[in-house]
């Protein structure tokens, strides 16, 4: 009923993201209620003590771990998002920016961590290499496509892989503090939205004349957002950070290169934020109405006349 042009084709494929990410999930949940019972049991208190085959237990983990790495997301399961962003009304952004993606790093800890300990050992080395390649290709793709989200889920994945507290610690703040910038940014886009009703970049600039107590409340999350010193996520990240020097884990330049790779996307981070203030909010906007009518300046010596098409 709700969102853009695509919305039924998007409907549809989240139901089959969820819908088969779902089946891999009561398989798992399942085995594990089946496995080492006489009678069959729900009761994770009971099963958080039991011990598994370890073959058996890695493919547990692989059955939980593929269904939350479709709501973390995890490349390359992670397409639905960005249709979802953009063509879902802001209002379903705010709940998927704030609650969805969380769930799916709670299922991560509540299932894979603490009922499987051992293969999550095992596996962590892998998801490390798969938390730094999702930072690095997120930030560079998000100059061009909504890849924020994926790409601040990665110090997640890392953080959760680093099996030491400070990382698990960090993870978490992050998870509080992503939940709350990147559904406080999406209704502000969308606020934004009802007021200027613009949706692409290149047709914005200038905004922040127009709107701007929006302007202001943006560019405080946007700063952020894109961990700048003091703020919560730039915390969340340094946490990150010592928990995978502090990790006992992993060799220590395996340690260096990790947190080397991990600086980068810091670095890259500012870029697409900026970029997006700067092209929302800063210079001058040439077409500037809703697009039932526009408005068009010539430029001239005497100053700038307004006229109408």
């Amino acid at each position: 009923m709700w969102g853009g042009k695509k919305r039924l084709y998007l409907a549809t494929k989240l139901i089959l993201d969820t819908a088969g990410s779902s089946a891999f999930l009561l398989m798992g949940i399942l085995g594990i209620c089946l496995y080492g019972s006489n009678e069959p049991t729900l009761n994770f208190e009971t099963s958080a003590n039991q011990s598994y085959p370890v073959a058996l237990e890695m493919r547990f983990y692989i059955g939980f771990f593929i269904a939350f790495a479709v709501k973390l997301p995890i490349i390359p399961l992670h397409t639905w998002l960005l249709d979802t962003h953009g063509e879902a009304h802001y209002s379903t952004c705010v709940l998927l920016a704030g609650i969805l993606l969380k769930m799916g790093v709670y299922g991560l800890v509540r299932f894979n961590m603490e009922l499987l300990p051992h293969a999550h050992s095992i596996f962590s080395p892998w998801l490390i290499i798969v938390g730094t390649i999702q930072i690095i290709y997120a930030a560079l793709t998000s100059l061009g496509q909504p890849y924020s989200s994926v790409s601040h889920m990665g110090f997640i994945i890392i953080g959760l892989s680093s099996i030491s507290d400070a990382g698990l610690n960090g993870a978490f703040l992050q998870i509080i503090s992503h939940g709350f910038i990147g559904a406080a940014l999406f209704f502000l886009a969308g606020t934004s939205y009802d007021r200027i009703r613009l949706v692409y970049l290149d047709e914005m600039g200038g905004m922040a004349i127009t709107i701007p107590k929006i302007f202001t409340t943006f560019s405080i999350l946007s700063m952020a957002s894109l961990a700048l010193p003091g703020m919560s996520g730039f915390i969340a990240e340094f946490i990150v950070f010592l928990g995978i020097l502090t990790s006992q884990k992993f060799l220590l330049m395996t340690k260096i290169f990790i947190t080397f790779v991990m600086a980068i996307a810091i670095i890259l981070t500012p870029i697409y934020s900026l970029s997006m203030l700067r092209q929302m909010f800063y210079g001058y906007r040439l077409f500037n109405a809703p697009n039932s009518q526009r408005f068009f300046f010539h430029l001239e010596d005497t100053g700038a006349k307004q006229s109408t098409y």
